[in-house]
């Protein structure tokens, strides 16, 4: 038995030897990396940011968020003598609560009332002191769409049955995150939808050759490392600016099943449609991904045109404006009264 404490204690000193070297050396990344990604992270890509007029016959509103701040909003009610449905909307980042019209005219137009708003630090929304909003979403941003949501179930006129979300970047992000804790969202449509880590790793990936000493090392560590520091650098980011970076992955796994559609760019060359589709794998069924051909970041609305139009239309007609609940839908209902 000699031989098999002396094996056992050799693998003991071995993995106590591996997993000290592994933890200098994520001691080195942080040092050496994680200031890096932190300031590139807060770099704001050039693109250019939508910005619609407003409409008169708008109903303007302001409503709460739980943190004590008040967010500009606008329900556009449909022509429409028969509602079918209400629906919110997220507005990319940097655009004003207008935007919504090139995305929902239609949806107007065919009997959908439509809520639109303006993130915090955004438009006519109360500003957070000392809150930097980037393309990335924080809980802030989560907390907004929540705020969104109550109030519209608060309106004497409110859809006992739940409402759709469609939201663009990271306004549809936010949306996600959101409805994996509000039953009261029943359906979502993204266009541009994307996930911090899943975003960050590749870039790291890409670039880590511009910023080591020795690229070739770099090249092949596994990807759970670069995960992993991806982590770190959302830690020191967190600490940094007070608030959080909510994982989308996560909350994406979370929303089945309530129905999905996820639009997105061919030709996105912030987020790679390759990208798009590892976050859409993780969605329960019922989903679909639609990538519009040879459009890029947030432009799917202006390659794809009417079919554009008419493929929001009808994923909301077939998952919002049904008056049957499916038995999930109306234990949701019960829950959350």
């Amino acid at each position: 038995m000699d031989w098999l404490g002396m094996l056992l204690t050799w693998v003991f000193w071995v993995a106590v030897t591996c997993g000290a070297l592994f933890g200098l050396f994520m001691a080195w990344i942080f040092y050496r990396y994680v200031g890096i990604i932190v300031r590139i992270f807060q770099e704001r890509p050039i693109f250019i940011v939508p910005h619609g007029e407003a409409l008169a016959e708008a109903e303007d509103v302001t409503f709460p968020t739980t943190d004590g701040l008040h967010l500009a909003g606008s329900y556009l009610h449909t022509p429409r003598e028969r509602r079918k449905g209400v629906i919110l909307f997220g507005t990319e980042y940097g655009s004003n609560r207008w935007s919504c019209l090139q995305y929902c005219r239609q949806l107007l137009d065919e009997g959908f009332d439509i809520f639109t708003f303006e993130f915090r630090n955004c438009g006519e929304s109360d500003s957070m002191p000392g809150y930097k909003p980037l393309q990335w979403l924080t809980n802030y941003e989560v907390e907004d769409v929540l705020a969104a949501a109550r109030y519209l179930k608060s309106r004497p006129d409110a859809d006992v049955r739940g409402i759709g979300f469609f939201g663009v970047s990271r306004g549809g992000n936010a949306g996600i995150v959101a409805a994996a804790r509000e039953p009261y969202i029943r359906c979502l449509v993204t266009d541009g939808a994307f996930a911090t880590i899943g975003t960050m790793v590749p870039y790291m990936q890409r670039w880590i050759n511009l910023y080591s000493l020795v690229p070739a090392i770099y090249r092949v560590l596994p990807r759970w490392v670069y995960v992993l520091a991806a982590r770190m650098a959302l830690w020191k980011m967190s600490r940094e600016c007070g608030c959080r970076y909510p994982s989308v992955e996560r909350a994406i796994a979370k929303l089945a099943p309530r129905p999905l559609l996820m639009i997105h760019g061919g030709a996105d060359n912030y987020i790679r449609p390759e990208w798009a589709q590892e976050l859409f794998a993780r969605a329960g069924e019922p989903k679909e991904l639609w990538i519009v051909e040879k459009a890029k970041h947030n432009q799917a609305v202006l390659v794809a045109g009417e079919e554009y139009q008419e493929r929001i239309c009808q994923f909301f007609h077939k998952h919002l404006a049904p008056l049957r609940k499916t038995r999930w839908e109306s234990q949701e209902a019960v829950k959350s009264a």
